[in-house]
């Protein structure tokens, strides 16, 4: 959108992911090709993984895995609010590997220090990674929710409590409903961004 801005999101693009094989499309396991970030990403994932390797049983550990949430509202740091592509760029980065409250309250008020008052827009994006721990703790792999509600896929098709799922299901008042398919409906009305981000807060930490 400015001049220069395509050469530097390819510059970050290099450094994140490296150069690979210029002449096809293989990418080569070397420092210098995959680039640092990724190369220090995969060396901790490699030893945590190796530290639980050696701490647990052949066959209890877990592999990482991501929810994914949608919405239907804006997720993003709006340009008029970080101007600077590379600032922005550099600021996902970071929101990409924020973990519990206490760093999202952290990196919260760095942003209202640093650019001042959040817009809706990231107050959204926050509460979204703040949303994906408890999609993990709920066993939740994906969540779509709208102005009518919400649709839960659970983690490899199960539950972890079975008895308890029924129960809330039960006291849900017909407002719940498991699917053949084994995903869970949550009607409800949000038709207001906030109020949606709450209620869907809510559900995940009754199903956590």
């Amino acid at each position: 959108d400015t001049l220069g801005a395509g050469f530097s999101l390819a510059s970050h693009d290099l450094d994140i992911r490296g150069a690979g094989n210029l002449l096809g499309d293989e990418q080569s396991g070397h420092i210098k090709e995959v680039g640092v970030e990724l190369y220090q990403q995969m060396l901790e994932e490699a030893v945590a993984a190796a530290r639980d390797a050696g701490a647990a049983e052949p066959g209890d550990a877990k592999p990482a895995w991501t929810p994914t949430i949608a919405v239907g509202t804006p997720v993003l740091i709006p340009e008029p609010y970080v101007q600077d592509l590379s600032v922005r760029l550099g600021l996902y980065r970071r929101i990409a590997n924020l973990v519990d409250a206490a760093e999202l309250d952290s990196f919260a008020a760095e942003m209202i220090d640093r650019f001042g008052p959040l817009p809706s827009e990231v107050e959204n994006l926050l509460s979204i990674v703040g949303l994906k721990q408890l999609c993990r703790s709920a066993g939740v792999e994906k969540l779509d929710a709208g102005p009518k509600g919400a649709v839960v896929t659970f983690r490899d098709n199960s539950f972890a409590d079975p008895a308890a799922l029924v129960a809330f299901i039960t006291s849900q008042a017909g407002t719940v409903k498991l699917r053949p398919d084994h995903k869970l409906v949550y009607r409800r009305d949000w038709a207001d961004e906030k109020q949606r981000l709450q209620g869907i807060r809510r559900l995940m930490a009754k199903l956590g």
